[in-house]
């Protein structure tokens, strides 16, 4: 090998050692950059929970518009800032985050929990209707929207997913459906309504065996039991 090359392969192992040093010292460097940005995005993110609380979209665009993740999630409960919002009727920062490119509809808390579950139980229909409209899951493996519906009383909120195609005897984990949850809340006229659109009161939940009628009687709901074994009844006439 010539001295020409020795010397170009020396000079080549020394660039390269040169540009390695180099990056090291960038990455230190670069590295309490890293952490204040961390740590802007999490105030950012406790700021945004307050403000949803609070329903202040003022404060919560801002934030929005330097970067920050419309699905972040408070830590106590996993919730998304939309689900939140939902559970303040913080209806202004419900529908900012909406509107964002990014937002993801059927995010789910810790407990399994979306934005749509969520507004169903608070009976706020017009969340309802513009998360169904965006393209929100009507109907999901486990609780659904319907058996919230159902457990709050939710009439309007019961027949509106229904007429969009809410499976009506939706099982959760237990096979509870929406007819047992509003018998054992003791939400008649849920239960009514449920019953007149064809929910099936014999089917029985897998921790207890109990049927729904059973189950409003075990909550001390003895006339919805009985409603239910009245229809029961009219059916085998039938």
């Amino acid at each position: 090998m010539g001295i020409r090359v020795r010397l170009r392969l020396v000079r080549r192992r020394i660039l390269l050692r040169i540009a390695a040093a180099a990056m090291a010292v960038a990455s230190i460097a670069g590295a309490p950059h890293v952490a204040a940005a961390d740590q802007t995005a999490r105030n950012d993110a406790v700021t945004l929970f307050r403000a949803a609380q609070m329903n202040d979209a003022g404060r919560i665009k801002p934030l929005l518009a330097r970067g920050l993740d419309p699905n972040v999630r408070e830590p106590e409960r996993g919730e998304t800032g939309m689900i939140v919002a939902l559970r303040y009727d913080a209806m202004a920062v419900f529908d900012l985050l909406l509107a964002q490119p990014k937002i993801q509809l059927d995010a789910q808390a810790a407990n399994g929990n979306t934005a749509l579950m969520m507004a169903a139980f608070k009976k706020n229909l017009p969340a309802v209707e513009k998360l169904v409209a965006k393209g929100a899951q009507v109907n999901r493996p486990g609780f659904t929207a319907l058996h919230y519906a159902a457990a709050a009383g939710a009439i309007d909120i019961l027949r509106y997913l229904l007429e969009h195609h809410a499976y009506i005897d939706a099982e959760s984990p237990t096979k509870v459906t929406p007819l047992m949850l509003a018998a054992r809340e003791g939400q008649e006229e849920a239960v009514k309504v449920l019953l007149e659109e064809g929910a099936d009161a014999t089917l029985r939940d897998s921790g207890f065996h109990l049927t729904a009628a059973e189950m409003a009687e075990k909550a001390d709901k003895p006339w919805i039991a009985q409603a239910i074994a009245r229809h029961l009844a009219t059916r085998v006439k039938r």
